[in-house]
């Protein structure tokens, strides 16, 4: 008997170009780290000394570490003084705070669980936990939505899930590779997608986003990740992100722009390798 061989799909290719349309900045997650994020901010001056870039932050201002006040007071301050300039999107943290401030019985312990204990202790807020009763988290949320005043409340609710320049588009966690940026949901942008790391985008957009953790900022098959935990490891990093150039901030090195080669197994996912250009 002659077996029919199965024909084996085409591999799939990521080999876009990096096009912004001006050089900009993208800053990952923060969680309360003030001094790290002066730190950087000083970097970025340092690159772009003639303060013109724009400066993108990929959101998760709050939360973990030990100043989220003192964050979200910079930030802000920065996107009021210059709105042209600083780009501030919203993060899944931001979404929980929100969530926490609209229906403290039933968002309330997540959030606590996840670093909102931490937040609201930089708002002089001790002794918050996530086991509360109804009430103790009602008067918790009620001085913490006082502490945080209407105008932060109102800037945080207006923040958006992205932010495009060229063909790159700067997100907090990820987008659907299978639907365009304009189709994305709330949710794929603030949590993730499945699919985001294991299948190829199609329309040559480059997506840089945060959320997921990496050892150092990495560029590969049209990803770029700046998170690299700063609530844990003191590193707070940011990328310099120009025409078909990448540079990591604060240590200043190139990174390598790799295209990803996807190969399709038989059970039907998708595979990839990356290869420098």
């Amino acid at each position: 008997m002659i077996r029919r061989l199965r024909r084996q799909p085409e591999p799939v290719e990521f080999t876009a170009p990096l096009l912004p349309e001006e050089p900009f900045f993208a800053i990952g997650d923060i969680h309360g780290c003030d001094r790290a994020l002066a730190s950087l901010l000083d970097g970025i001056d340092a690159h772009d000394a003639g303060g013109q870039s724009k400066i993108v932050f990929v959101g998760d201002y709050v939360d973990r570490g030990e100043d989220s006040a003192s964050v979200l007071n910079r930030v802000f301050r920065m996107s009021q003084q210059s709105p042209d300039r600083v780009i501030c999107l919203g993060g899944n943290h931001e979404a929980m705070l929100l969530s926490f401030l609209q229906d403290p019985e039933g968002r309330g312990a997540r959030w606590l669980q996840h670093g909102g204990v931490q937040t609201l202790a930089s708002y002089r807020i001790p002794g918050v936990a996530p086991r509360l009763t109804p009430d103790q988290l009602r008067e918790a949320r009620d001085r913490f939505r006082d502490a945080l005043g209407a105008e932060m409340i109102s800037w945080l609710r207006k923040r958006p899930l992205a932010w495009s320049s060229g063909n790159v588009t700067v997100v907090h966690a990820a987008a659907d590779p299978a639907k365009s940026i304009a189709d994305q949901e709330d949710r794929t942008l603030l949590w993730g997608h499945p699919a985001f790391a294991s299948q190829p985008r199609t329309d040559a957009t480059w997506i840089v986003h945060g959320h997921t953790i990496e050892p150092e900022v990495k560029v590969r098959g049209g990803r770029i990740s700046v998170d690299t935990g700063a609530f844990a490891t003191g590193r707070l990093s940011a990328a310099l992100i120009t025409q078909n150039k990448v540079l990591s901030l604060p240590d200043g090195r190139e990174l390598p722009i790799r295209q990803e080669t996807w190969r399709t197994d038989p059970g039907g996912k998708q595979t990839g390798s990356g290869n420098k250009n």
